[in-house]
């Protein structure tokens, strides 16, 4: 007869600072007082109850900014996870800032790879095992370079370049607690998706994964994916929704023998209020609002950002806002820079802190009229358009602003018409372009290297915070008006 055992493990990852509920159709939605009330709830209901955050705590809210993330350690210590892994965002403050606030934390926050590149040492525990009802359940923190890339503080911190890098280190562990009865295996990382599924192919059955909680690209799953009979799952982002395994572990075998998974809403008719936590963020809220209610500007009307993958009427405006601060041909901004679907007409200083929080350089490059082109085609590919709930999927979009015009043909791949001011633009024309922090470091996102863009003239730090620039901007324009001149136009076939 089988040794099987009931584990409950809850998951959130992309929390960015979604602390507060929103009213959605008269219903509170979301909040950390309501997510932590279902997880002490189902502490109270089940015996053996794990919670674990798959990175990116940090960044997103006024709350998070306002106190480099203090505020949130603090909020997080309350909702008391078992386990964190880190995301690329938990580096947004500083390395040395990341560090004091793991001293903050009461929960083990995990990483395998990040590293000191001198000595190889590692920054972080690189796994955790939580001991319940007599079994060992270790989870291993996975977050690779390229996603940390985006924040990576010098040149002295490094982490594994490539899946196939994570998978030995993963080995590596696994082999290491071979001898220790480790009963059930977690991989929690911070990588997307699309990452996850080629993590989880180039394991070996004998190291005895079980599952992968990932996060990073905000996918929502209906159900849990599996490759190589393991299962994975990403709760979308934010505190809309939490995770949940209810899990049949076979002690003897040291694997699942049955499970359930589903996405939980986070809303006030199934979670029960925290009143604890309820009080922790009204402090919070109460200082940010006193603080961040002054009137930036005004918009004619709401202008709106319903999905990250088209040309928006917010994304417009805001990478219009940022060529006329800086006095550049293009700006190309990313469009997961914007954080909220709608913006105005009245922006104060908190909404602005909110719809657009990740701060860092601007750096003005030179394209060519063919290095626009191609990247432009690049972000257009196929795999922009694939419409499966998973953001992993999706190529980088960008928003593009005023005086830039491209007309495409989906069916046949062409780019009919590639405008600047009017102008069809030839290969050899030379455009200024802002890049933020990220896609200069991170060029492939154009399908474009350093090296080749900067053979036309070296790259220029224009900024040392975007934020600031289009504070700027908008504190010189009492009234911002959107004239909804398209610069996209995409023919589906």
């Amino acid at each position: 007869m089988k040794n099987l055992k009931k584990l409950t493990i809850l998951h959130s990852n992309d929390l960015h600072g979604d602390f507060t509920a929103e009213k959605v159709d008269e219903k509170l939605v979301g909040g950390v007082s309501l997510l932590s009330g279902y997880v002490n709830k189902v502490r109270s209901e089940e015996k053996n109850v794990i919670y674990a955050i798959a990175g990116d705590m940090f960044r997103g809210s006024v709350i998070d900014s306002e106190f480099q993330g203090v505020s949130t350690i603090q909020i997080m210590n309350l909702l008391a996870p078992d386990v964190v892994t880190l995301g690329n965002h938990e580096v947004d403050y500083g390395l040395a800032h990341l560090l004091f606030l793991e001293k903050c934390a009461t929960f083990p926050i995990i990483n395998a790879n990040m590293h000191l590149k001198y000595s190889g040492k590692r920054l972080f525990n690189s796994h955790f095992i939580k001991e319940i009802d007599g079994m060992r359940v270790m989870f291993i923190g996975i977050l690779t370079e390229e996603v940390l890339n985006a924040t990576k503080p010098h040149g002295l911190v490094g982490t594994l370049v490539n899946i196939e890098d994570a998978v030995n280190e993963i080995g590596k562990i696994c082999d290491a607690y071979r001898d220790v009865d480790i009963d059930f295996t977690v991989l929690l990382t911070h990588i997307g998706f699309e990452n996850d599924k080629k993590l989880a192919a180039g394991l070996d059955p004998d190291w005895g994964v079980d599952l992968i909680i990932g996060g990073h690209s905000h996918t929502y799953l209906p159900e849990p994916y599996e490759v190589a009979g393991i299962p994975i799952v990403q709760a979308a982002v934010g505190t809309d929704q939490i995770g949940r395994f209810d899990i049949f572990v076979d002690t003897d075998n040291n694997c699942i023998d049955a499970y359930t998974w589903q996405c939980i809403p986070i809303t006030e008719e199934n979670c029960p209020r925290d009143e604890a936590m309820e009080e922790l963020i009204t402090k919070y809220v109460d200082y940010t609002n006193d603080k961040y209610a002054r009137v930036l500007t005004r918009f004619l009307r709401p202008y709106t950002h319903p999905d990250r993958w088209m040309e928006t009427e917010l994304g417009d405006v805001l990478a219009d806002c940022f060529r006329e601060q800086l006095g550049v041909d293009l700006m190309m901004l990313g469009s997961s820079s914007i954080q909220l679907p709608e913006l105005g007409p009245i922006v104060t200083l908190g909404d602005f802190k909110t719809v657009f929080p990740f701060g860092g350089p601007l750096y003005r490059v030179m394209l060519t009229g063919r290095q626009l082109r191609h990247a432009v085609r690049f972000m257009l590919r196929d795999e922009a358009f694939v419409n499966d709930d998973s953001a992993a999927s999706k190529t980088t979009w960008f928003q593009f602003s005023r005086g830039f015009y491209c007309e495409y043909d989906r069916p046949t791949h062409t780019i009919v018409s590639l405008k600047m001011n009017g102008k069809e633009v030839s290969d050899d024309d030379l455009f200024s372009v802002v890049l933020q922090n990220y896609y200069y470091l991170n060029m492939k996102a154009l399908d474009l290297s350093r090296e080749e863009v900067e053979k036309n003239r070296k790259g220029i730090k224009v900024a040392t915070d975007a934020p600031n620039v289009l504070e700027e901007y908008l504190v010189a324009h009492p009234l911002i008006e959107y004239d909804g001149t398209p610069r996209l136009v995409i023919h589906m076939g």
